[in-house]
């Protein structure tokens, strides 16, 4: 008798995502249902003070105005904890293994390339080097400390200056010391890199690179992090 073939996993619906995506920032901004309640108000109120001085005064023209500030509100809070949910993101993978790579494969947009899994890494400390490529050169970014990450960065930047030369190579650290890049402000200091290769020129250093990039498909390597599945332990 065939086998059934397997159903293809559900994906959660818009709304499902929504009530997920409030969830996970109200843990991080308790007073997050506070301040959309406020914004919705708000919207409501400029609505209705805007259809009551703007002639000609009408009871359907007013109730228009309302539902008019309505939905206005809704796309502030929906901004508003678009934006929060982005700092609890930011906040709760700060520090873990993994939270690099999820903010380059993630983060930079189509104007880089980059892969959630480091092209180096210690599997004592899971300290590990990951690297993007885009109009701004190459970019090689440390997790970890830094003393232990020498190593890894030299032999990195070595492989690509051999294949990619005359390409600049910008090296970064994560982290909260001095001179190192918060895993916050790692998207924005990468973007804000000024373009020195045109595209051609770029496609050409993508292959070149992946042509000597070696398989680090057996070591332990911390995949990267799906905030949404950051949760606190509940209690027992």
């Amino acid at each position: 008798m065939a086998k059934r073939a397997p159903e293809p996993e559900k994906r959660p619906g818009f709304f499902s995502q929504i009530k997920s995506l409030f969830r996970f920032t109200r843990e991080a901004y308790a007073w997050l249902p506070w301040a959309q309640i406020g914004i919705l108000i708000g919207g409501v109120l400029l609505g209705l003070i805007a259809g009551y001085l703007i002639p000609p005064f009408q009871i359907w023209t007013l109730i228009l105005w309302g539902i008019s500030g309505l939905m206005f509100g809704v796309l502030g809070a929906m901004f508003l904890m678009t934006r929060l949910s982005t700092s609890a993101m930011y906040s709760k993978i700060d520090g873990m293994p993994g939270a690099t790579g999820h903010v380059l494969s993630t983060s930079l947009g189509r104007r880089w390339q980059a892969s959630e899994t480091p092209v180096g890494i210690n599997p004592k400390t899971q300290e590990a080097v990951y690297r993007t490529v885009g109009r701004g050169g190459v970019v090689i970014v440390g997790e970890g400390a830094r003393g232990r990450l020498t190593r890894l960065v030299n032999e990195e930047r070595s492989k690509v200056q051999r294949v990619a030369n005359g390409v600049p190579v910008t090296v970064l650290y994560v982290g909260h010391g001095e001179d190192d890049v918060t895993i916050a402000d790692l998207a924005k200091t990468i973007k804000k890199l000024p373009k020195a290769i045109d595209k051609a020129t770029l496609a050409a250093v993508i292959r070149r690179i992946e042509s000597v990039s070696q398989s680090l498909s057996s070591l332990p390597i911390p995949k990267g992090i799906d905030p949404t599945k950051v949760r606190a332990q509940r209690p027992r």
